[in-house]
């Protein structure tokens, strides 16, 4: 079986990165191709996570870089139908819910190809969004729904989509989380940082409902502003963040005493903040799955959440962008009230051979 493997953005990587590994052990059944949109693409958004998560330099690099939703899907479409339509995959095996992920599963069904989906199922019910959008159409079109939790598989057979090609298998970025651990733990970050484990706070923020509105905006980092006269904050800035942050003239808030704010920091580095925090801040999806393994109190900073297994099982609270409200839970936790969690089915490390034995039965 040909498979092609698609990455293109940060999140991808490490649910990829598992797959990759598992499919190399069985060269006689599968033949699996790279495939980088290059939807993020330098060094600190890229790079750096494919040396770190033990990937090699992709097959095929279509280099499609930023731009808009639709211009972005648009290059991307084009350019990966263009590098296959010579050598067709029997698979394309996409992942999460970035435009590149829509993308190549529309440009293999339309040329009758199979769409494996990892992570299919997950809903917000926020049509704002653009991966709400993103992960609709994949699931519609895919022929193997790989699911991360039983909600997932509840919502597509909701949406009709047949039972025969949904599998509950787990989470990869769970996958990765243990195979990297122990050089996780080799990581001196926090020394580099002047920071104690245990001893701070690791916020992330990328959305644009957070970030491109100012109110919200500044009212987000009035709050951090709060915050950081309590525990040291480490808060690795997206290049989206910072660039709204000069837009708006907030540059003030980047000479807090105690914001310790960095570039976008390597897989390795970012979980040893992630797994030694007292409390992570976040708008991200990924994070809320990781700090829920890591047994580690997270605040979600959206109304929604397509990953609510983290809320009913996880350590993870959603708070919104209310001021106050952050405010308070974070204090709140920092004085001890601390949500315990248990960790959710199949988030064992294992997710990866689930999936390759799948593909196994049905290619013999």
């Amino acid at each position: 079986m040909k498979i092609d493997l698609i990455v293109g953005a940060r999140p991808n990587y490490m649910k990829a990165a598992p797959i990759y590994r598992e499919l190399l052990k069985y060269p006689a059944e599968f033949q699996c191709r790279l495939v980088h949109t290059g939807q993020h693409y330098d060094e600190k958004m890229s790079d750096i996570f494919f040396r770190e998560l033990e990937l090699p330099k992709p097959h095929i690099y279509l280099g499609v870089g930023s731009g808009r939703h639709g211009e972005q899907t648009g290059k991307i479409m084009i350019a990966y139908e263009k590098a296959i339509l010579n050598d067709q995959p029997d698979l394309v095996l996409v992942a999460g819910d970035v435009n590149s992920t829509v993308a190549c599963s529309l440009v293999a069904v339309k040329l009758h190809i199979k769409v494996g989906h990892i992570e299919g199922g997950l809903r917000s019910r926020d049509w704002s969004m653009p991966e709400e959008i993103n992960r609709i159409v994949t699931d519609n079109i895919s022929d193997y729904l790989f699911t991360s939790s039983r909600d997932a598989d509840e919502n597509l057979l909701a949406e009709g989509i047949a039972k025969e090609k949904i599998f509950f298998v787990g989470n990869t970025m769970i996958d990765s989380l243990h195979y990297y651990m122990p050089k996780v733990e080799q990581r001196q970050i926090q020394r580099e940082l002047g920071v104690e484990p245990g001893n701070y706070i690791l916020i992330t923020l990328h959305r644009p409902s957070n970030v491109d509105r100012d109110e919200i905006f500044k009212g987000l980092f009035d709050t951090l502003e709060t915050i950081q006269r309590r525990m040291p904050i480490v808060f690795p800035m997206h290049p989206r963040t910072l660039k709204m942050l000069q837009e708006f003239s907030l540059g003030r808030y980047l000479e807090l005493p105690n914001l310790k704010i960095t570039e976008p920091l390597g897989y390795h580095d970012f979980m040893k903040l992630q797994k030694d925090a007292r409390l992570v801040l976040t708008d991200s999806g990924g994070l809320q799955e990781e700090t829920t393994v890591l047994g580690v109190p997270c605040l979600t900073l959206r109304k929604n959440t397509e990953r609510p297994v983290t809320i009913w099982e996880g350590t993870n609270e959603l708070v919104g962008s209310d001021p106050a409200q952050i405010l308070a839970r974070s204090m709140a936790i920092l004085d001890g009230d601390v949500k315990k969690g248990r960790i959710p089915e199949y988030w064992d490390g294992h997710t990866a051979e689930r999936i390759v034995s799948i593909l196994r039965d049905r290619s013999s």
